[in-house]
């Protein structure tokens, strides 16, 4: 009977202790993790745990998007770009399959889809094209 006195008491013991420290734990203020940066105009945004890039780019002096824009993948694989001009999508872009092989493709004017767009399935063979003209100027 002594025995198994102790080995409750031990039993009691244990689990005061680790709820207390548990509780220490959590009363310390969590850390929160800074995924954003942006030094001397260029925009970079990490994926949690800071060892991949998700998103780059220039940035203006306003902060607006200004050149290149690239999405990686979580695995590093550039998944599209679209290139901006102070904030606007003036140019190119693409955007790929998980493969690299590219989805569509096509170009911006003043944010507004232009010209011939072009679209592929997931082994590079070409689905669909349409042409959006230019506007007149």
């Amino acid at each position: 009977m002594m025995i198994r006195n102790l080995l409750m008491l031990v039993v009691v013991a244990a689990f005061f202790t680790a709820c207390n420290s548990s509780k220490k734990d959590s009363d310390k203020p969590v850390k929160k993790e800074e995924l954003v940066q942006v030094k001397d105009g260029k925009y970079t945004e990490w994926y949690p745990g800071k060892k991949q890039i998700k998103f780059e780019g220039m940035v203006d002096k306003k902060g607006q998007r200004n050149g290149k824009w690239s999405y990686y993948s979580e695995k590093g694989t550039e998944l599209s770009f679209t290139i901006y001009e102070h904030g606007m999508k003036e140019g190119f872009t693409v955007v790929k399959y998980p493969n690299g092989a590219i989805h569509y493709r096509g170009e911006y004017l003043h944010n507004q889809t232009v010209g011939v767009w072009t679209t592929y399935d997931v082994k590079g063979k070409m689905i669909s094209e349409k042409d959006y003209g230019y506007p007149a100027e």
